[in-house]
């Protein structure tokens, strides 16, 4: 696999990411689609909120993050 991001993106189609945010929020969920400016959509996913919130986070069925709010994705 390369190191080019976007490589990185296409590989992981289909299989499941964690993606965190700026704010800190992480959104776990299976990578459906993404576009050049990094800009994600994900499926089945499972909300971690920074606030530290105890209770069980929410699951959405598809979400769309945009691309300059991400911090990392991790395959």
């Amino acid at each position: 696999m390369s190191g080019r991001p976007l490589d990185v993106l296409e590989a992981s189609l289909g299989e499941r990411v964690t993606v965190r945010l700026k704010s800190g929020d992480e959104y776990v969920g299976d990578l459906a689609g993404y576009d050049q400016h990094m800009n994600l959509v994900l499926e089945d996913v499972a909300i971690s909120v920074a606030a530290g919130i105890d209770e069980e986070p929410p699951t959405e069925d598809t979400t769309i993050i945009r691309g300059d709010n991400v911090v990392s994705i991790t395959p």
